[in-house]
């Protein structure tokens, strides 16, 4: 079957790449992709924002299955112009596409359907945002209403970066359209985590559990971005956590949008505070995260293009997904400068060094080809992905792999799984406490 990927980031490297294994797939497509992705699959320049123009690509090219990855053709309607036409897509609708394209539809439709998730308040001008960070205190969130390339949340901690914040949105623009209206809310104490469901026109199967690295620098320091790094490991969710978050924010979830009229079908992204009263909702995507796509495709051992398939056919409970016990681990590689102002077309040299390795595989994000060089052409470059037996091997294949490339100005995190690594530590403190206190062990 042809297969075509809407997007031209890491996550749809991760999805062509993951998707050319299968045996189903004859021919894959990408639309508009990045150099790494051409070298896999055929690419075609498109209009994104376009649901006519990325319809007329599927039927020149006779696409059995369209896999949509970033969120705005989903909210520009892609899914539905596809469906009209009688063409499989997988992706929500427009009116589901809501719950990432409105900060404010998605915080009101977890408040009528009793959703946990942070208090707020909706600010329509910056007189009624000064009234809602004076009530909520500080640290407090602000978020953008519309889609912001995961610009649009400031978690402010003085008074002078939540005003500095209301004038960026709302007076200066800085957002356009998007920060018109803005989310004002209680900022939630805990561990973030992604927590990513496939849902089916009958069922839903659950990914493997991830963790973002939002923040532009170490130690969650500095802007926000579209994402750092990512890593994926079971060890980040114990089994209550995982049925919590399954029973109090899945499932209602699903079910509130069936019952609002906008059955969800596609990827479902929960970004979650574990909070010391259980899971809360930060965000709402309608897509794969990325980079979290990257370290989770990399440990699916399934079929892709069946898994998609069945979605549609009503049959996710009868395929599943395979996993590999493996944590996987990405690093973001990213344009000086970023998530600010930054340069392109510096020389990328490298990547087959770091991909010579076992379990590593480079993921490109904003890379082109020109005239025989590969080079940096966007603010994310390069996902470094890597797997192996454990977490702390995992994290030391992908950073040697790391060390291996070069581009003038490249910038990264050098703490991408850390905060696992302080969970196994102290997994490992807790066993040995109880062992030594003389407790009996465990079957």
């Amino acid at each position: 079957m042809n297969v075509l990927v809407l997007g031209s980031g890491g996550r749809e490297h991760a999805l062509v790449w993951k998707l050319r294994e299968s045996q189903m797939t004859e021919d894959i497509f990408c639309a508009p992709g990045n150099a790494g992705i051409a070298q896999i699959a055929e690419c075609f320049p498109v209009d994104l924002s376009s649901p006519a123009e990325m319809l007329q690509l599927a039927e020149e090219i006779d696409a059995d299955l369209t896999v949509v990855g970033p969120e705005a053709p989903l909210v520009a309607g892609v899914v539905d112009e596809f469906r009209r036409a009688g063409r499989q897509i997988i992706g929500p609708t427009k009116a589901a596409a809501q719950l990432e394209g409105s900060k404010i539809f998605a915080k009101e439709f977890m408040r009528r359907h009793g959703i946990p998730t942070a208090r707020f308040d909706v600010a329509d001008d910056f007189a009624s945002g000064i009234k809602a960070i004076e009530e909520f205190g500080l640290p407090v969130v602000i978020k953008a209403d519309g889609l912001a390339a995961g610009k649009g949340v400031v978690v402010a901690r003085t008074r002078e970066e939540a005003e500095k914040a209301l004038d960026d949105f709302m007076l200066q623009k800085s957002l356009g359209k998007a920060g018109e209206r803005v989310v004002i809310e209680e900022c939630l104490v805990g561990e973030e985590l992604s927590f990513i469901v496939l849902a089916g026109s009958r069922g839903w199967l659950p990914l493997v559990p991830s963790q973002d690295h939002k923040a532009a620098f170490d130690n969650d320091q500095g802007p926000n971005t579209g994402g750092m790094g990512a890593y994926s490991d079971d060890s980040i969710l114990t089994d209550r956590m995982r049925e919590e978050i399954l029973k109090y924010i899945i499932e209602p979830t699903l079910a509130g949008m069936a019952t609002d009229g906008m059955p969800y079908q596609g990827f479902l992204y929960c970004g979650l505070m574990m909070t010391s009263s259980g899971p809360k909702v930060l965000e709402y995507n309608v897509r794969l995260g990325d980079p979290e796509a990257q370290p989770i495709m990399m440990r699916l051992r399934s079929d892709l293009c069946e898994i998609l398939l069945a979605s549609l056919e009503g049959q996710l409970g009868a395929v599943g997904a395979r996993w590999s016990p493996n944590p996987s681990v990405c690093v973001v590689l990213a344009s000086k400068g970023y998530p600010g102002k930054f340069e392109t077309g510096k020389v990328i040299r490298g990547i087959e060094a770091a991909e010579s390795r076992g379990g590593v595989k480079i993921f490109h994000a904003g890379t082109v080809f020109r005239d025989g060089q590969l080079l940096t052409a966007g603010g994310r470059v390069l996902g470094v992905t890597a797997i192996a037996e454990d977490l702390p091997s995992t994290i030391e294949q992908a950073y040697i792999a790391v060390s291996k490339i070069h581009f003038e100005g490249m910038q990264y995190r050098r703490d991408i799984g850390a905060k696992g690594l302080r969970r196994l530590k102290l997994t490992r403190e807790v066993h040995y406490q109880n062992n030594q206190a003389g407790d009996p062990p465990t079957a």
